[in-house]
C-alpha cells in the first residue's frame, strides 16, 4: 500500500499593513499533489471573496460550489476559483479558513481542485463552502497566487505542502 508524505514547500504570513496577494513562486515539480492551507481576512469589512490563480493566469477557470450558512443552502457556478466569502457582518479580527487539494499538478491534463472553506463568525450565520474547480490548462502548476477584492489583512497565512506518494 502506498504511503503519502506531506512536505512543507513554503509558508507566508502577511505583515503589518497587509498585502495585495500571497504568491508562491517556483513550485518544484517533484511531488504528486499539492495541498494549500489558508487562513485569511481582508483589510476592509466589505463583503469579499478570495481567489486562486495559477502561473499568473486568470483565465480558463471554472467552479461549482455548494454553500450553506446554518439555515439554508445554495449552489452556483463561476468562472473564477473562489474559496472564501467574508461578509461585512463577520466578526472583527476573525479569519476564514480553507484547504485546497490539487492532484496531479504537473500532469499535461487539466488541473482539478477541490476545496472546503469556512467564513468564521461569532453570529448565527457563517458560511461553509465545498467547491470543485477546474483550471483548463495543460501546463504544470509552478506558481499559485491568492488574491482578494481588497488587501489581505495582517496575520493572514498560507502554507503550501507537496505530497509524495510512494
Amino acid at each position: 500500500m502506498a504511503t503519502s508524505t506531506y512536505n512543507l514547500i513554503a509558508s507566508t504570513t502577511v505583515g503589518s499593513g497587509g498585502a495585495s496577494s500571497i504568491t508562491f513562486l517556483s513550485i518544484p515539480g517533484t511531488y504528486t499533489d499539492l495541498v494549500l492551507k489558508i487562513s485569511v481576512r481582508e483589510s476592509t469589512t466589505n463583503s469579499s471573496v478570495a481567489y486562486i490563480s495559477f502561473n499568473g493566469v486568470t483565465t480558463n477557470r471554472s467552479e461549482i460550489k455548494l454553500q450553506g450558512n446554518g439555515s439554508s443552502a445554495s449552489s452556483s457556478t463561476s468562472t473564477d476559483i473562489q474559496f472564501i466569502d467574508n461578509a461585512s457582518t463577520d466578526t472583527a479580527n476573525s479569519f476564514s479558513n480553507a484547504e485546497l487539494y490539487i492532484p496531479n499538478y504537473t500532469s499535461s491534463n487539466y488541473k482539478s481542485i477541490c476545496s472546503d472553506s469556512v467564513a468564521e463568525n461569532n453570529s448565527s450565520t457563517a458560511f461553509m463552502r465545498l467547491t470543485a474547480s477546474l483550471w483548463s490548462s495543460t501546463a504544470a502548476i509552478t506558481q499559485i497566487a491568492i488574491t482578494a477584492n481588497s488587501n489581505l489583512a495582517q496575520y493572514s497565512t498560507a502554507y503550501l505542502y507537496g505530497i509524495k506518494n510512494s
